[in-house]
């Protein structure tokens, strides 16, 4: 494998393979074989070998008869990240009230590159398009958690952000050329919260609002989640955003709050 551009001499070129062999793992490529996952990560076989079974020892991988496969213990890796932030310990009631108040799932996401990543999530038993879980990945335009976040990006960032692929492997029904894509942000920014309708997938409609730290910045978004055929877009705008733009308020004040608290009080 050829070396990393832009790594410096504390580069640990091991773990990075390791972390390597994990994301070759995708939705539509669960289970894989030894050869495949060499493909995928343009490792050596016998490299390859050797991460896999290092990962089935430490229980992140299961080897079968049909190949390769994560455990749920790779769930530790993402919701580790997400207990050190404290965001899901201070979203959770807020979301779990939203969640009452519309009859709606709530979700929280990051942006990730180009993508959006699912960090926190109350969900409603309804049948929608797109299964949406903790973990779950889609591009970041054609979504309203994405739109948010775009839309407080400085334009060269922006840009940057938007030139990365994305790792979804979804293809949006939204296309947008730049300036339809501008235009949007423009209107998201102007109005402090986004909408999609049936712009990422047929039957997915959303609305969503910025989630800020104590210094103001965009750090994640929530939205409000609904299929298509039962919720109208007015009644996404009159009962639904005013009740999510009151929790992401007080979200953004408790995380806020929460920055302030010095790490010691945490301390056993």
């Amino acid at each position: 494998m050829p070396a990393r551009p832009d790594t410096g001499p504390d580069f640990i070129e091991a773990l990075a393979r390791g972390l390597d062999v994990i994301r070759a793992f995708q939705p539509l490529r669960p289970v894989m074989t030894l050869s495949e996952v060499a493909a995928a990560t343009d490792l050596a076989r016998p490299t390859t070998r050797r991460i896999l079974l290092t990962l089935v020892e430490l229980g992140y991988v299961r080897q079968g008869e049909n190949g390769f496969a994560l455990t749920p213990r790779v769930l530790d890796l993402g919701v580790a990240y997400v207990r050190s932030m404290g965001l899901w310990d201070v979203a959770r009631p807020h979301m779990e009230r939203l969640c009452a108040l519309t009859d709606e799932s709530v979700s929280i996401a990051q942006l990730d590159g180009s993508d959006i990543i699912y960090v926190a999530r109350v969900a409603v038993p309804k049948i929608v398009t797109l299964s949406v879980q903790i973990g779950t990945r889609f591009p970041a335009l054609p979504t309203s958690l994405g739109k948010v976040q775009l839309a407080a990006l400085p334009p060269a960032e922006l840009e940057a952000v938007l030139a990365q692929p994305t790792r979804s492997g979804l293809t949006s029904r939204w296309q947008p050329d730049a300036a339809e894509r501008d235009a949007e942000l423009r209107d998201v920014r102007a109005r402090g919260w986004a909408m999609t309708d049936e712009q990422l997938a047929l039957g997915i409609r959303s609305v969503a609002a910025p989630l800020r730290d104590g210094s103001g910045a965009v750090v994640a978004g929530i939205n409000v989640n609904c299929h298509a055929s039962e919720t109208s877009v007015d009644r996404m705008v009159e009962h639904h955003l005013p009740l999510l733009l009151q929790v992401a308020a007080d979200i953004s004040a408790d995380f806020a709050r929460l920055g302030t608290v010095p790490h010691e009080v945490f301390a056993s």
